[in-house]
Parts: structure tokens; C-alpha cells; sequence
């Protein structure tokens, strides 16, 4: 009977002593495979648009391609575009994106990636976890993106602005693929 109770108490005493530890590594999102990313344009009249993601790695896999070919984003499906939590759309500003009126707001974004085009999907949810996609009843916008094949693959998921003037060009690289599109004011 002591032997079952030392065993017991040694047990539980390890289990409190790991849990805080594992618990403090889950909390620091920089330690985690896909971290924390984000991408801000600021316009000239100092009004932002900023996207927080989190950036997965390719790690060897076949990223993009038919779902019979194993790829990690399979063609013509909605992609929670980037890891873990769900990618932010945050704007101070109304805008344009893809011709389409986007007013100043928070929201999710998703995209479908295809081999010749992609689709942006700007949903009025927020605050889901990345896989789960709404639906499109909570879409406030679908919009195509531009798509082009870069030089040497891009490992780590990337999404960054390139600003002209009172024009962004958000950009999505990752393996051998570029999606854009242009946000105006």
C-alpha cells in the first residue's frame, strides 16, 4: 500500500511539475512550427491596412496541387491561408480590393488557390480558429488574385504589401507561387 501511494504521489507530483512547463511553451507563439507573422500597408494619409498570420513552413512537402497528389493545399478548395489561428484582415480605412468595396473594419481571410488563379475570400466572421471556414453566407467579398511562378521556392509562407503611391499590392508567396492583388483607397 505505501508502495501504490509513493507511486501515486511521485506520479501526480511529476504531472504538476510538466504541465506549467509544457503550458508556458504553448503560450510563446514564436516557439511554434508556423509562427506569428504580419504585413502592414500604410497609405499616405496615414490610414492602415495590416494582416496577422501565422507562416508555415514547407518543410519538403508538395504544397499546392490536386488532393490526389498529397499537396498540402489542394486546388479548388478553401484555404485557411497561413497556420493555426485565422488569418486578420484589419483596416482603418474603406477600400477597394479586386475592385470589390471593403469598408473599414475587422475581418478573416481565406483564399482558393488554383493552378492559374487564385481567389481572395474577405469573410465578415472573426475570431474562428483557421480551419473553420464560415461559409460563403458570411463572405463580404471573393476576389481573383494574379498568379505567377517565382525563382527558387520560398520555404517559410509569406504575405507582404508592396505600396505605390495610394495603390498596396498584397502578395502571397510560397513554394513556387505568387498570388496578388491591388488595394486602393
Amino acid at each position: 500500500m505505501a508502495k501504490k501511494f509513493a507511486l501515486i504521489a511521485a506520479l501526480l507530483f511529476t504531472l504538476a511539475t510538466l504541465a506549467p512547463a509544457q503550458m508556458g511553451d504553448s503560450k510563446d507563439k514564436s516557439k511554434r512550427p508556423s509562427p506569428p507573422a504580419s504585413a502592414t500597408c500604410k497609405f499616405s494619409d496615414g490610414k492602415t491596412v495590416k494582416i496577422d498570420y501565422s507562416s508555415p513552413r514547407a518543410k519538403g512537402r508538395k504544397i499546392f496541387g490536386g488532393a490526389s497528389e498529397g499537396a498540402l493545399v489542394p486546388y479548388g478548395e478553401v484555404w485557411r491561408t497561413g497556420a493555426n489561428e485565422s488569418t486578420t484582415f484589419v483596416t482603418d480605412a474603406n477600400l477597394t480590393v479586386g475592385g470589390k468595396p471593403v469598408p473599414a473594419g475587422s475581418y478573416t481571410i481565406f483564399t482558393v488557390p488554383k493552378a492559374d488563379q487564385w481567389w481572395l475570400v474577405i469573410s465578415k466572421k472573426t475570431g474562428e480558429w483557421g480551419t473553420d471556414y464560415p461559409g460563403e453566407k458570411e463572405d463580404l467579398a471573393r476576389v481573383p488574385m494574379k498568379v505567377s511562378q517565382n525563382g527558387p521556392p520560398v520555404e517559410n509562407f509569406l504575405i507582404a504589401f508592396d505600396q505605390a503611391g495610394s495603390k498596396c499590392t498584397l502578395r502571397m508567396e510560397w513554394a513556387t507561387t505568387i498570388a496578388s492583388v491591388d488595394i486602393t483607397k
